[in-house]
């Protein structure tokens, strides 16, 4: 009993400094979200059933009041369980990095596809992002959230499927330069990591 009190006062701890800290999306920056094509609203998580193979796209428009730099990815729970085809970065869990003009717009896009790994079950695909001043270079912004959380059924694609193309995306992927998971997001991951080990099938 005490040791689920604890855990419940550690969670209501990690929400309570989510919510009181200084939000600076509106002031430093701003996006729009797109999935197929559709604009979503900020809080809109799709979750289609997708077969396996089967593409499906994602965006994200960047809006920057300031000139800074841009970091990003698109980001999984484990290796192996989304393919990009083509996009703004090559492969899963690679940053790229861009400097962005004050007022400026930047878009990111990725064609991706879901592979065997996970079927029979819902997993998120997650965009992680750090935004640095230009000038001082330090962190303005660092976050993680969940563009889409698609079913992949046991189902296999039959469709005509983009051919994978190698991208001449510069990255900027050293150790010094790559923005770090939230607390929040990294428990989330380490948490269905767990569930797949013992083999609970989620949603």
């Amino acid at each position: 009993m005490r040791t689920k009190v604890a855990i419940m006062g550690i969670i209501l701890i990690l929400f309570t400094n989510i919510a009181s800290a200084y939000n600076p999306y509106g002031d430093i920056y701003e996006y729009d979200l797109y999935f197929n094509g559709k604009l979503l609203n900020t809080t809109e998580v799709p979750k289609p059933i997708l077969k396996i193979g089967e593409p499906f796209d994602v965006k994200i428009d960047f809006i920057a009041y300031k000139k800074c730099e841009m970091s990003i990815k698109l980001s999984e729970i484990e290796n192996g369980y989304f393919v990009i085809l083509d996009g703004s970065t090559p492969k899963m869990d690679v940053y790229r990095a861009d400097v962005m003009e004050r007022n400026s717009t930047k878009t990111y896009e990725w064609t991706v596809i879901p592979t065997e790994k996970w079927a029979g079950g819902s997993i998120p695909i997650d965009i992680v992002y750090q935004i640095d001043d230009f000038e001082t270079k330090k962190s303005l912004v660092h976050g993680t959230f969940t563009i889409a959380y698609p079913y992949i059924s046991t189902e296999y694609y039959e469709g005509e499927t983009p051919a994978q193309e190698s991208s001449s995306t510069e990255t900027k992927t050293s150790p010094e330069s790559t923005p770090a998971f939230t607390t929040f997001g990294t428990f989330l991951a380490v948490a269905l990591v767990s569930c797949k080990s013992s083999k609970i099938k989620l949603f």
